[in-house]
């Protein structure tokens, strides 16, 4: 059975204590370095397109894959409604610490993109910042709730954060309607990144769509502003959505990382 097949079950890490305990799911391989990191999106899991590209892309490299569910999305406990992105951090944290053998390359989607900045300022932090070699963002969304959603509120959305602590809306991916909690966006001030230089001592590579309807491509053009100049790549897809999942956009996203991989290589950056 090959790796990524949803046969293989996921293996479970229990993390928290008390009413905040929680168990991730997670599917990891061996292999040479560097490890690939795969950090999803707002209410997606492990199991997506995407996630399934890198984990075949790197068996056939012989590459370290690692791909979760944060606690509340997939095969992880929890209910999304309670997420924020400080526990999707630490859910985030937990299984680098747990089950990453570094050096890895993090590729992170849409909100994963977020979560893996502020992965890599917390591994920095406590010296750790050689851990992350590089990182891939796909339509990244850091700060979305503030920069994103907060702007689009109408006074109805506003009523009900403040009577009832939620809103919802209809989701273009689900039948469900996407939860909004006044957690989350309190939260994700807190969290903010895009508020002066993010610094990450890695290479980093941007795909954006410019038909993305989610996270217009000049978030993403303002984000490349808070970033060193150096070692930062953006490419803007002109048809691209901001599922970036077409064959096109697959196969994009793994010339980056070969792109990246090589060049790492080169400067000797995969050698730990």
């Amino acid at each position: 059975m090959s790796e990524n097949s949803t046969a293989v079950a996921p293996a479970f890490i229990e993390i928290g204590e008390g009413d905040d305990k929680r168990r991730l799911a997670y599917r990891a391989s061996d292999g040479g370095a560097p490890t690939i990191v795969w950090l999803g999106g707002f209410k997606s899991d492990m199991l997506g397109t995407k996630a399934e590209r890198l984990s075949a892309f790197a068996a056939a490299r012989g590459l370290g894959f690692c791909r979760f569910d944060y606690s509340g999305h997939g095969e992880s406990s929890g209910r999304f409604e309670d997420g924020t992105i400080s526990q999707w951090l630490a859910d985030s944290r937990a299984v680098f610490d747990a089950v990453v053998r570094p050096p890895a390359i993090v590729v992170g989607s849409s909100m994963g993109g977020w979560i893996a900045l502020r992965l890599i300022q917390e591994l920095r932090a406590t010296g750790r910042g050689q851990d992350v070699a590089g990182v891939l963002l796909l339509a990244p969304a850091p700060d979305f709730t503030a920069r994103l959603v907060e702007p689009q509120l109408s006074d109805d959305n506003r009523r009900a954060l403040t009577e009832e602590g939620f809103f919802a809306v209809p989701s273009d991916y689900s039948p469900e309607p996407t939860i909004y909690t006044r957690a989350l966006i309190e939260d994700g001030r807190r969290n903010a990144v895009m508020t002066g230089l993010i610094e990450t001592g890695c290479p980093i590579h941007i795909i954006q769509g410019m038909t993305d309807p989610d996270v217009p491509y000049t978030h993403a053009i303002e984000l490349v502003s808070h970033l060193p100049a150096e070692s930062v790549v953006l490419t803007l897809v002109k048809d691209g959505d901001h599922r970036l999942s077409r064959e096109a956009d697959l196969a994009r996203m793994e010339r980056s990382l070969e792109e990246m991989i090589s060049a790492l290589k080169d400067a000797g950056a995969l050698s730990r």
